[in-house]
């Protein structure tokens, strides 16, 4: 694959070494990467590069961290973002994943894994060809994949990409109990290494978020039924 051919990916790393890392293996795969070495750096290239997701290390130097990236991209935006964490950074994921955070990747980590991780997220964004998507209703939400929104009373609310595939994933069992499991194999994939507390952490801001118009309700020693 050409140089370009798969779209633009800004890293924001203050690390040379890493960034120049992850610039070479992101490349192979055809990407066209724009390195920024700090906050607001970052948040220049994403409105200047238009990319197609952005890898954010959350311990930045500067007034702007990783987290206060996320906070103002996620203001805008539903553009995806993976979060890059030090290893006994649990507090940091946490919170990046509340601000809209996509996934995240703890340091030191395997290249390849990262562009693994990558490439799932668009894969999740682009999502499968389908001439006439179902808008389904649940609640007072309406969950429409074609556009990717979620509307309540008419109006679109700003979800994550991960929030709304979970959304999705929810709306398509819906009156199912599902286990925290289920849930992370359906949306973060099988493959996908992470903490089922994850799960929890987006249930809470699709709550948040939806508010009463969503019937998400816990099933207490199994997990969430949606409905």
């Amino acid at each position: 694959m050409s140089a370009q051919a798969a779209g633009t990916i800004v890293v924001v790393e203050d690390d040379q070494h890493i960034a120049d890392l992850v610039e070479l293996y992101l490349r192979e795969e055809g990407f066209r990467v724009i390195q920024a070495p700090d906050g607001q750096k970052g948040l220049d290239a994403v409105r200047d590069q238009d990319p197609r997701l952005v890898i954010l290390d959350v311990g930045l130097p500067g007034t702007i961290d990783g987290l206060e990236v996320c906070r103002r991209l996620r203001a805008k935006d539903d553009l995806p973002v993976l979060m890059l964490t030090a290893r006994d950074g649990e507090v940091d994921r946490v919170l990046g994943l509340e601000l809209g955070a996509d996934d995240y990747v703890t340091k030191p980590f395997s290249p390849r894994e990262l562009v693994a991780r990558v490439k799932a997220i668009l894969r999740r964004v682009d999502g499968p060809p389908r001439d006439r998507p179902d808008i389904a209703l649940v609640g007072g939400v309406e969950v429409d994949p074609g556009r990717r929104e979620a509307r309540v009373d008419g109006t679109v609310v700003p979800l994550a990409t991960r929030e709304f595939d979970l959304l999705q994933y929810l709306a398509e069992n819906a009156g199912l109990a599902l286990s925290r499991q289920q849930i992370l194999d359906g949306v973060w994939g099988p493959d996908w290494y992470g903490d089922e507390r994850t799960v929890d952490v987006h249930v809470r801001q699709l709550r948040k978020k939806l508010g009463d118009a969503l019937p998400l309700a816990t099933v207490w020693g199994v997990g969430y039924r949606l409905g």
